[in-house]
């Protein structure tokens, strides 16, 4: 891409930085007080006001060319175009003002899809969360032909609700005719990767690529497992496994010939992350060229503490992928042969894992489902489920059933098995049971992908309809979940209610 920021209008009065490697942002973000530096290499900014996305200020630009393919609705708000010509004309005079940092980047790893995306940033270390996340150019790499994206971040920008159309001052808005991205007031910068991420979920079904909110691996004969699931459910932590390479941790797109990563980099929870247990990324966190969010750190010593959540518990970790020992440089992969639809029950009801038929395969998927703990947020004081239509909601522009609908044909094509992972309470309800131990976790996924799972004796668990099998070597938990509750009448009853909740959201997609 040209070194030009005129054809945006803007007109820059001080300094740009284009392309500043991880060495001198770290040094203009430590010299201007954007962050410091922890003990053993990482830089730890603090994100302010909002320490995690804000999707109820989160926009979709309303125009002829794309309005008919999109879901309207609370996740997919619509702003008029003269609303948005008025904000890009603002955010422009304002950033024009300031010192930027500028990287030109890519997404997505597979040469015939990439795109080129620009991002122009207020913070130095905004333009680092970006260098880690996306892609960063090679020289072996052929030039896109793709239209890029721009991506505009200017965090101290704060909008004018009745001038610009906006809910708050705070601002997310996609402009997908003109590949264009303005993210304002805050300075979480999870929203750059997601806005992208956006894009891409709405504009690849054209190319027949279905995009998935997933992470993903292989192993030494090339065999390809994906991991769906929500923050927390375990989706980043079990893909980098050190017995297979990691494609990527969390986008991922899955066209005829196989998967492709979109990013270059890691964005992991932080919050509990200890090397005994997740040493891959304990190791790429603490290390240079890291980027930690909200992390607590001892202003004495530098040390981490991963473990206080008194900023937040969405503490974030954005290192680039090779930080990695085991990883795909290239970022491609065959095609999936295990999917795993992870979910974190709070409720102790479903298996530590289940095998799926196409048809539950896709219920699930279109339901989404995890449940949050009691204590997580202020006032949840009981176990809640929550959904997240396939997997990711808040970042699918069309309609959910058309995603369904890809990941069908592709299950067809492909005969993938999929599995569903309870990476959450089991033996009772939160408080009551216990949390399936990462160790047998992982043993059940190691079997699961390797096909021994699949020689178990199975049997069809009567409430969800779901076939489990009777044993695993390496789990000492009972995967019959309604055994492993003291009160097997308690388990029927909590089943039964999950279930008609499950019945009941999944009737939003019925006729779509």
């Amino acid at each position: 891409m040209d070194r030009d920021l005129a054809s945006l209008g803007i007109q820059p009065q001080k300094s740009v930085y284009w392309d500043y490697p991880e060495a001198t942002l770290y040094e203009e973000a430590i010299r201007r007080g954007e962050g410091k530096l922890a003990r053993k290499g990482a830089l730890v900014v603090l994100t302010g006001e909002y320490t995690g996305r804000s999707p109820k200020d989160r926009f979709i630009v309303r125009e002829p060319a794309t309005e008919a393919k999109i879901d309207w609705g609370s996740v997919n708000k619509p702003l008029e175009p003269r609303a948005f010509d008025q904000l890009y004309h603002d955010v422009i005079n304002y950033i024009s003002k300031q010192e930027l940092f500028v990287q030109d980047l890519l997404v997505c790893a597979h040469p015939d899809f990439q795109r080129p995306v620009r991002v122009i940033a207020e913070f130095a270390w905004h333009s680092l969360f970006a260098r880690n996340l996306f892609i960063a150019p090679k020289e072996d790499r052929k030039s896109s032909n793709k239209s890029g994206f721009t991506v505009i971040y200017a965090p101290r920008f704060m909008a004018d609700p009745q001038r610009h159309g906006t809910q708050t001052g705070v601002f997310i808005v996609l402009n997908i005719q003109k590949r264009l991205v303005l993210i304002g007031g805050t300075e979480y910068a999870g929203e750059m990767k997601k806005c992208i991420f956006s894009m891409l979920n709405f504009l690849l079904p054209d190319e027949k690529v279905f995009p998935m909110h997933c992470s993903a691996n292989a192993g030494k004969s090339g065999d390809v497992a994906l991991f769906f699931g929500l923050s927390g459910t375990g989706k980043t932590t079990l893909s980098a496994d050190p017995n297979r390479k990691l494609i990527g941790d969390d986008e991922h797109g899955w066209f005829d010939n196989g998967v492709f990563n979109f990013e270059g980099g890691c964005y992991a929870k932080a919050i509990g992350l200890k090397s005994e247990t997740e040493p891959e990324i304990y190791r790429a966190s603490v290390g240079f060229g890291s980027l930690l969010e909200n992390v607590v750190l001892d202003p004495a010593t530098r040390e981490l503490d991963f473990f206080n959540d008194s900023i937040t518990e969405n503490t974030r970790s954005a290192y680039p992928i090779e930080s990695l020992d085991l990883v795909t440089p290239e970022g491609v992969g065959g095609i999936p042969k295990t999917l795993f639809f992870l979910t974190y029950d709070a409720f102790g009801v479903l298996p530590p894992i289940a095998r799926l038929t196409r048809e539950q395969a896709i219920f699930y998927f279109l339901l989404g489902y995890t449940a949050k703990v009691a204590g997580t947020e202020r006032g949840l004081t009981k176990p809640e489920a929550t959904y997240s239509t396939c997997f990711g909601s808040p970042f699918l522009p069309r309609r959910a059933s058309e995603y369904g609908r890809m990941l069908g044909q592709r299950l067809d094509q492909s005969e993938a098995q999929v599995w569903l992972l309870n990476t959450g309470i089991t033996g009772g309800p939160a408080g009551v049971g216990k949390r399936m131990p990462l160790k047998e976790t992982r043993a059940l996924v190691s079997a699961a992908i390797d096909g021994t799972l699949e020689r178990a004796s199975f049997q069809k668990e009567p409430i969800f309809g779901l076939q489990v099998p009777s044993q695993c070597a390496g789990v000492s938990a009972s995967l019959d979940p309604r055994k492993a509750w003291a009160n097997p009448k308690e388990y029927d009853k909590q089943a039964i209610v999950l279930r008609e909740q499950f019945e009941a959201e999944i009737k939003k997609f019925h006729g779509s």
